[in-house]
């Protein structure tokens, strides 16, 4: 049965592949009988001669047959005179290669690696190898035999062995001891483990379920999963009860916890209105930052130029065009605030507006970037403009900290951007955090001008950022409303208006730019859906499937976005003779598949396609095209526009199919087309603003596949998600 456990034990006679961060490992295993089984799995610094015993699960593999994905794995060092040669030749050891190693066998025999790890002095007899180089070459060979005992401590305990590497890189030899005295620390940041797990494992151990340490782990993993659900902060109350509950444990033990961490400094707590608030404390010094900067911005007022007038009068007539009256106070405003907000729905003339703010800077001189938070945001801002733009991490630029190998950004108070001005779309999307590290970068007369949209979604990440700044009314801010005649044209704008404020879509008229086609079940809108991208749009409307975007208000169910992308690569990208695809849990990845990168990765190296350049980082949201899947190198190159970035097999959890997506990872983006699924759902996720935000996406048409009953019920569902922010009720009373 494919399913049932095997073992194999053997000899490693070759490593095919070896990622050296996370130990993910492709090797060929020669049993007693000779026979070579191909394994895969994470193996961390395995080598040629080493002795395994594996656990694991056959699965097949188109070109290169069956393989064994590991489960769990037992390292047995070699035995035999030929496995030691082998492994000491592979340069196991630092300082050891094919000569040295052969001396050492001929010297030593079957005993060589316990003279190595317990006689180290004895090296010195074998020509060519002093007393220093024999130090050096017992350390090594201890160094590699704590990583694969750490290794194989973790997967006894049921935790993912590429911790090992991650662990050992921070605490060396240590290791073992770190993990006994605080296994919590593995639920941090940068080992990112599962509080379940690491709680199994730590009670396992013989930790007590009010130990301190457990206690102070289970109170930030709380304030942790509250800010990837977009709260800055937690009221006392509610933290404590949710601790509580899921460490079972009385409330004044969570009380005491608190109190414990805040006078470690490794929460913040603090008054705001009426609640004590709980923060980590990089949420709690972002939020008490931005404050006292936004305020000296706003108090920060530059002078007007001189003629300002018969500058913004000569930009028009270079444009062709006339402002509008909130045009021109934008503009105007622009040209005399440190900080301006600039908002308005769909076909109120932001961008016309950004444009003219654009050339006004240029006319006065002013050194501008133009940088949005997401990738495709950023294009869609250059292809608007005209202008050069990026996202805002590659503003910043990403390096790796020295000191704990963390992600950092270049540039920050210490390293101020030379700028001017920066311009920021899209800003409803930008968190608490990332707008932190943002103006940290600003030199102190530079101008930030925010642009955005504040009834769509909020950001990701944690925060309500640029509502909290429109409501506080303490930041200057002009909201563009007169919708312009061309826009009052099209059915996208004017529905979109119209659900804004609360009204009914106008279904029934059929205009050019927006349809609606009532299905009456999930297998139904399906099959619609389908045939709109593959055949319906492409041959009666000259529509390319790849200039098509199917939304979805959810991932699951039938009409959610993870079974539309089984449809939609059946009838988009179907397998074929000489097509390659590579199979990652329950998804079929093929070359031709549009993917999108589902999570930051600052490590990534990619290189410019048709120029020589490279660089790092792939962020949420960037969405490409699989180029080439290798089988032997185990890799599947994806274009990501202009950039190719090779993913090895074990990141491949980073990726999904893009042919459908949801309205949130669809923010920032305008398509040529949008096919919206409207269905029956979570209630939470069929909101007035997931509506809003999914019609606003599409540029020339939407069509709308579903039940009106659900349309009607999203209109009316105008229940936002609170999340619990200070921002606003510190800038209204600082």
């Amino acid at each position: 049965m494919e399913n049932e456990l095997v073992r194999v034990e053997g000899s490693v006679s070759a490593v095919v592949f070896q990622n050296p961060e996370n130990g993910y490992t492709v090797l060929r295993l020669k049993d007693e009988q000779g026979e070579l089984t191909t394994a895969v799995g994470i193996v961390p610094d395995t080598r040629a001669g080493e002795r395994l015993r594996v656990e694991g699960r056959w699965t097949s593999h188109s070109t290169y047959g069956r393989q064994l994905e590991i489960v769990t794995l037992e390292r047995l060092m070699p035995e035999s005179r030929i496995e030691i040669l082998a492994y000491l030749s592979s340069h196991a050891i630092r300082g050891v290669g094919p000569k040295i190693a052969a001396r050492i066998v001929e010297r030593f025999g079957a005993e060589a690696l316990k003279v190595i790890e317990h006689e180290p002095e004895k090296l010195a007899q074998v020509p060519g190898i002093s007393e220093s180089k024999a130090r050096e070459i017992h350390e090594s060979f201890q160094s590699q035999q704590g990583l694969r005992q750490l290794a194989e401590f973790l997967g006894s305990y049921r935790l993912p062995a590429e911790l090992a590497v991650r662990i050992y890189k921070a605490y060396g030899e240590l290791s073992m001891m770190a993990i006994q005295d605080n296994p919590y620390f593995l639920t941090e940041e940068g080992f990112n483990a599962p509080f379940a797990q690491v709680d199994a494992f730590a009670l396992e151990l013989g930790f007590d379920g009010d130990d301190e340490r457990r206690v102070d782990a289970g109170v930030l993993y709380e304030l942790s999963f509250n800010s990837a659900g977009g709260h800055v902060f937690v009221p006392e109350p509610q933290l404590v009860d949710a601790a509580s509950a899921f460490l079972r444990l009385d409330r004044e033990i969570i009380r005491e916890g608190l109190r414990r961490l805040a006078e470690q400094e490794r929460v913040v707590i603090d008054e705001i209105a009426s609640l004590t608030a709980v923060y980590l404390p990089a949420y709690g010094e972002a939020e008490r930052w931005l404050t006292r900067r936004f305020l000296d911005m706003v108090r920060g007022k530059v002078g007007l130029p001189a003629n300002l007038a018969k500058t913004v009068a000569q930009i028009e007539a270079r444009q062709e065009i006339e402002y509008a009256e909130l045009q021109r106070e934008a503009i105007f405003a622009a040209a005399s605030e440190k900080l301006l907000i600039v908002t308005g729905g769909p076909g109120t003339g932001k961008t016309t507006t950004l444009r003219g703010i654009l050339d006004l800077f240029e006319q006065m001189r002013l050194k501008t970037f133009l940088t949005a938070p997401t990738g495709r945001a950023a294009k869609r801002l250059t292809e608007l403009t005209g202008r050069d733009a990026s996202t805002i991490h590659r503003l910043l630029e990403v390096d790796v900290s020295p000191e704990d190998g963390e992600m950092v950004f270049v540039h920050n108070e210490h390293n101020l951007l030379s700028c001017d001005a920066v311009i920021v779309d899209e800003t409803s999307m930008v968190d608490l955090l990332l707008m932190y590290d943002l103006v940290r970068a600003l030199p102190e007369t530079c101008r930030l001008i925010l642009v955005g949209d504040p009834d769509q979604l909020p950001s990701v990440g944690a925060g309500n950022l640029f509502s909290d700044l429109i409501r506080s009314q303490k930041i200057p801010t002009v909201r563009l409303t007169e919708i312009f005649r061309q826009a009052r044209e099209s059915l996208i704008v004017m529905n979109a208006h119209r659900v804004n404020r609360g009204e009914l879509p106008e279904l029934r008229e059929k205009k050019k730019d927006f349809f609606f086609l009532q299905r009456s079940g999930d297998e139904a809108v399906c099959q619609t859906v389908t045939e709109l991208c593959a055949r319906r749009l492409p041959q009666n409307m000259g529509i390319a499937p790849e200039e098509i975007q199917v939304l979805s208000p959810t991932r699951k169910g039938e009409t959610g976005t993870r079974n539309l992308n089984r449809l939609l690569q059946e009838a988009l990208n179907p397998a074929a003779d000489g097509k390659r695809e590579k199979k990652y849990g329950e998804i079929v990845f093929r070359e031709g598949d549009r993917v999108m990168q589902i999570r930051n990765n600052y490590d990534i190296i990619w290189n410019k396609v048709g120029e020589s350049g490279m660089g790092s980082g792939i962020f949420n949201g960037d969405v490409g095209a699989v180029r080439a899947i290798d089988y032997q190198a185990q890799t599947m190159t994806i274009r990501f526009d202009d950039r190719e970035a090779v993913y090895t097999w074990d990141m491949l959890s980073q990726l999904e199919p893009a042919y459908a997506m949801t309205v949130h990872k669809s923010q920032g983006s305008e398509y040529r087309a949008v096919v919206l699924a409207a269905w029956r759902g979570t209630p939470l996720l069929l909101s007035r603003s997931i509506l809003y935000t999914a019609i606003t996406r599409a540029r020339e048409l939407l069509i709308i596949v579903g039940d009106e009953g659900v349309v009607e019920y999203m209109v009316r569902n105008d229940k936002k998600q609170k999340r619990f922010s200070g921002l606003k009720w510190r800038l209204c009373h600082s």
